[in-house]
């Protein structure tokens, strides 16, 4: 059975990035942007990662550049951008496509047709928490909020199991 663990992403500096290494961790995977009105969401995503960090919880951000060009920025502008902007400590990816003919085989996990929540992605900022198991536990549309109730509790109660 394929799970997360099974990826390997390059990071945004341009090493190798796989997620086995984050076997047992829950993860908050999220496309991400510079330019678009949902990047305060940076904000939210780094409060959690700093809340829960230390009870084996992580965020993923994955630049991508499809919807409406909103993260044209070199690997350094991005990279500068998050830490000067929102503080952001969690990890980034390469950008990557996450939908269409050159989608990621991550994104084709968590959102192909075989997903367990299929169905293309729609937005910057389109969140999927992982379960420690690998598996995909739930998928948040993009105007939610990070730290709403849904997404903090479906957190607290995969931390837990």
């Amino acid at each position: 059975m394929t799970t997360a663990y099974d990826f390997e992403l390059k990071s945004l500096s341009g090493d190798k990035m796989p997620f086995s290494r984050y076997r047992g961790q829950v993860l908050l995977v999220v496309n991400v942007a510079s330019k678009c009105g949902l990047t305060p969401h940076y904000k939210g995503m780094e409060s959690l990662y700093q809340q829960y960090a230390d009870q084996g919880f992580k965020v993923i951000g994955v630049p991508c550049n499809q919807f409406g060009g909103q993260e044209p920025g070199s690997p350094e502008e991005i990279q500068g951008f998050c830490e000067t902007s929102y503080n952001v400590t969690f990890p980034l990816t390469a950008k990557l496509d996450v939908n269409g003919d050159k989608r990621h085989e991550l994104y084709g996990f968590l959102a192909g047709d075989e997903a367990s929540f299929p169905g293309d992605i729609s937005w910057n900022f389109e969140k999927f928490l992982i379960g420690k198991n690998g598996e995909v536990l739930a998928r948040f549309a993009p105007p939610t909020e990070p730290e709403a109730d849904e997404i903090v509790s479906a957190i607290e109660v995969a931390l837990q199991t």
